[in-house]
Formats: C-alpha cells, sequence, structure tokens
C-alpha cells in the first residue's frame, strides 16, 4: 500500500496578507472518494544562512519576534526577493544587508519544507564560510537587528538551553553540524 496524492477539486483565494495569501483547497481523499477543505498559506521562499567567520565562530542576529514577542537569537536570513537568481544569491545578500558581513564558499545546504501541512514554501539553508565585516549593515524598514559572533563549539549549549529556539534555525544548524567533515 502506498499514500497517494489528493485530488484538487477547487481552489478558493481567502486574502493577500503582504507576507502570505490565504486560500482554502477542495480535494478528494484518494482512499475514501470523500471531499474535505483544507487551509492553505501561500508564502515565498526563505533563506537560512549559516556563516563563520574564518576563526571558526558562528554569525548569529538578535532580534524581537513580533509572533512570540521575544528576542531571538537567530541566524541571518530572508525572504528571497524576485530579482533574486536562487536561494544562495538571497543568503549571500541576506548576511550583508543583516550583518554587514561577506564570506566565501556560499553554497546551498538543502531545501527544507517548513510546514508542508498548511505552508506552501521552502527554507533554503545556505552556508557561507570565511566571513569578515565589509559592509554598514541595511535593514528593512522593520528590522532591528543587533550581530553576535559566537564560537562554534557553543552553539549545542545555546540550542539546549533554549536560548537558539527557532525550529528552522535548529534544523539549519543541525544541517550544517551533519554537513561538516568530522573534526572541525
Amino acid at each position: 500500500m502506498s499514500v497517494e496524492p489528493w485530488i484538487t477539486l477547487r481552489r478558493e483565494p481567502l486574502g493577500d496578507y503582504r507576507i502570505f495569501r490565504l486560500r482554502r483547497d477542495f480535494k478528494r481523499s484518494p482512499r475514501t472518494g470523500e471531499e474535505h477543505d483544507f487551509y492553505v498559506l501561500e508564502a515565498p521562499e526563505w533563506v537560512n544562512v549559516v556563516a563563520l567567520t574564518p576563526d571558526r565562530r558562528l554569525i548569529l542576529v538578535e532580534q524581537f519576534r513580533h509572533g512570540t514577542e521575544t528576542v531571538e537569537l537567530e541566524i541571518p536570513g530572508g525572504v528571497r526577493d524576485p530579482g533574486d537568481p536562487d536561494p544562495v544569491a538571497t543568503g549571500i545578500r541576506e548576511l550583508r544587508e543583516e550583518t554587514g558581513y561577506e564570506g566565501r564558499r556560499a553554497r546551498l545546504l538543502q531545501s527544507l519544507a517548513a510546514n508542508p501541512a498548511i505552508l506552501t514554501n521552502l527554507c533554503h539553508v545556505v552556508l557561507i564560510e570565511d566571513c569578515e565585516l565589509r559592509h554598514p549593515t541595511e535593514f528593512d524598514h522593520a528590522e532591528d537587528l543587533v550581530t553576535r559572533l559566537v564560537p562554534l563549539d557553543e552553539v549545542p549549549a545555546l540550542i539546549a538551553s533554549g536560548r537558539i529556539r527557532h525550529s528552522i534555525v535548529v534544523a539549519a544548524l543541525h544541517l550544517f553540524a551533519l554537513a561538516r567533515p568530522s573534526g572541525q
């Protein structure tokens, strides 16, 4: 037995809220033939950046998050703009804008489905190494960030203590840990 995709019967747009659009999908179960409705958030692609300095410090940002109304410690990242040619270019741009850092050997580690139950988008995890401070920050109109450099060996304790708790950030750091050669 295998799981089959559900058949989309129709889609009903419900609203456009600048950072996402809400729609209602009507689908038929391939197992029962019954019709069900689902609410889906259409969102642009996101990029999270694992950025390291030459001395192996992780570049983090502190910022206030309106959903939880808390100051969070996270990796840099943001929305992929329509003019960005690919997620790596978005990661390079976001790192420069949010922190002023620029690096080398930028590459995509993996693309994650943030919440495939209700979200249409992907979050791309980009690794950038040998980052150095080269530019002033260029915050978006609603950003207020502070850059923090943290030795790489302190990151697991920050996650374990809940100081880094954004789930997509934790997933990105896990992907980085999996991609690192042993002993680095």
